[in-house]
């Protein structure tokens, strides 16, 4: 059985239909890449795993659970699947540190010692032991970003969701970012990343999915869907950013 199962999901938003009948399987192990125009579903779609929406119909399993049973625990299910948005969403007025034990301490009642120790070796692991004391507003966007990522690695996610993470950068910090995420593919994180950088989808993914209308136009190997689509909808929105310089 996949990591993730997504089946049939439906989200809308009044009259807007977000997901429509969605499906999407992505094994252990697996880095899977969403691309697609702004408003196709991507964000939605990490927001829904994640449990942040609550989806109208259809069915979301995690390692054979249904998450979406509403008797399920949600800080349960995100301590197992990390999540970092484009947007840092670190809070400016606490530490580094206190950024990253935050969740472990008051949700998941990790106490003090342990949390700060395992804080800091995932410090260690991006780079930033040197910036625990920082506020978030003394990092550059790129070091801000690297700590989002670590606040979501340090409950050992089985599953770790992008959701467009270097689109808020300087094109000078995105590169610093996508290597650590390179990395944690090399680590063997089963990942779910929605992104605008073709190349780094190129580079980094199993699969790549292309979304269009809240549905799936098509999905294979980065080298067949990036380089030679099928379906007339990804050859167009390749056009477009190959057009636009991106690709």
């Amino acid at each position: 059985m996949s990591l993730l199962n997504v089946q049939a999901l439906r989200k809308t938003f009044g009259a807007n239909v977000i997901l429509d009948n969605f499906d999407l399987a992505v094994d252990s192990h697996e880095c899977v890449t969403l691309i697609g125009a702004s408003g196709s579903g991507k964000s939605t779609l990490l927001r829904c795993i994640n449990l942040l929406e609550i989806v109208d119909d259809g069915q979301i399993f995690l390692d054979g659970e249904d998450i979406t049973d509403p008797s399920v625990d949600a800080d349960t299910v995100r301590a197992r699947v990390g999540i970092v948005f484009q947007a840092f969403n670190l809070f400016p007025h606490m530490s580094v540190l206190n950024n990253i034990t935050l969740a472990p301490r008051r949700v998941h009642g990790v106490g003090k010692d342990q949390a700060e120790h395992e804080a800091m070796e995932m410090l260690d692991r991006v780079g930033l032991r040197s910036k625990a004391s920082a506020r978030p507003d003394s990092l550059s966007g790129g070091q801000q970003q690297r700590v989002a990522i670590a606040r979501a690695l340090v409950n050992k996610p089985i599953l770790m969701l992008f959701d467009e993470v270097t689109s808020a950068l300087d094109p000078e910090l995105v590169g610093e970012v996508l290597a650590m995420m390179k990395d944690l593919k090399s680590d063997g994180m089963t990942m779910v990343i929605a992104t605008h950088e073709m190349g780094f989808a190129q580079q980094v993914s199993d699969r790549v999915v292309f979304l269009e209308g809240g549905c799936v136009a098509e999905s294979g190997p980065p080298e067949q869907v990036l380089v030679d689509p099928v379906d007339p909808r990804t050859q167009q929105f390749l056009k477009r950013i190959i057009d636009a310089g991106r690709l």
